[in-house]
């Protein structure tokens, strides 16, 4: 009998405890055959969204990462920090112009771009993850050369404009990455590259992300967004597609809204890369990640690589088959 418990109310107590926890159980029930599974695996996650922005979610965020740290994954995250850029620009009275979808980045742009991703948007989430424990380290694609990128135009009516320092990484170097992996370490990367002229670029995050979990070889990247999947027919319709190969995504990309373009582009890649899935994941929802990985039912929608044809069985061989079955007696 526990001390400072009156006779005859432990028994209560510690039943209403046991009833209360057994949903508890079932949900670590459900995550055991995946945490079996993923045990050692690497996932990369790109951050950005509402989840970047919102203090409760960015808590959650940092939560689920070092859940799992703490299962045994190897995980690493990507972010960029397009919002965060443009309010900073706006602070400094600079405008921030978009021409094709890609910021235009002067050489005076780029320098407040790395400012913003490096001195803050990246501190911020080491931060929020070493709350939990010693886990993350800040880096940006220029360390150890990790991305290495070219100059990248927009594309307007059909023609090249010149955008500035915008980037298309052409090479990943990982060997950083998973060194850091190796040590129980959370890598947290600011999607900025080392240019092949020797200078600094801006490059999209979601690509970034893509390209580092084939360099990797990862299991699964997972991209967080601000819409709930891909919809099936958006906007006459909101359903969300739990599922796609990748033929039927590339078939859908010409189709896609504009928003929706880099982060499935950013699957594509990654399957057709090597990486056996890849998700997109409604970020404004707490714990998205964990619902994802470690739930059967799992959230927004998957990309997977085209289903293996079956080979047809021929009838000639399938009726000989008992004859030279016969002849081996």
């Amino acid at each position: 009998m526990s001390a400072g418990v009156p006779t005859g109310q432990r028994g209560a107590a510690a039943s209403a405890r046991g009833h209360a926890a057994l949903a508890k159980t079932q949900v670590l029930i459900e995550a055991l055959p995946w945490l079996s599974r993923f045990q050692g695996a690497t996932i990369v996650v790109k951050y950005g969204g509402n989840a970047m922005t919102e203090p409760a979610l960015r808590a959650a965020f940092a939560a689920d990462i070092v859940f799992l740290r703490y299962s045994g994954l190897r995980v690493v995250v990507v972010h960029g920090g397009g919002p965060q850029i443009t309010a900073h620009l706006s602070r400094l009275g600079v405008q921030s112009t978009f021409v094709g979808g890609l910021r235009v980045t002067t050489p005076e742009t780029m320098d407040i771009v790395r400012m913003v991703l490096l001195g803050q948007v990246n501190r911020d989430v080491v931060g929020l993850v070493n709350d939990h424990g010693p886990f993350a380290v800040g880096l940006s694609g220029e360390d150890a050369n990790l991305f290495t990128a070219r100059r990248r135009p927009a594309i307007v009516d059909g023609e090249e404009v010149d955008v500035g320092r915008v980037g298309d990484i052409v090479e990943v170097r990982a060997e950083t990455i998973d060194a850091l992996l190796d040590s129980g370490k959370v890598p947290i990367v600011a999607s900025v590259a080392r240019g092949i002229d020797g200078g600094v670029y801006n490059v999209n995050a979601d690509t970034a992300a893509a390209e580092l979990a084939v360099a990797l070889g990862a299991t699964k990247l997972v991209v967080l967004t601000d819409v709930e999947g891909l919809y099936a027919d958006w906007p006459a319709s909101d359903e969300v597609l739990s599922e796609l190969s990748i033929t039927e995504l590339e078939q859908l990309l010409p189709t896609l809204a504009a928003g929706m373009i880099p982060k499935m582009e950013a699957c594509r890649r990654a399957v057709r890369g090597g990486v056996p899935q890849a998700h997109v994941l409604d970020g404004r929802v707490p714990h998205a990640v964990l619902l994802e990985i470690f739930t059967d039912d799992g959230i927004g929608t998957l990309i997977s690589p085209d289903p293996e044809p079956v080979p047809p069985v021929r009838p000639d061989l399938a009726e000989a088959a008992p004859d030279q079955s016969g002849d081996r007696t």
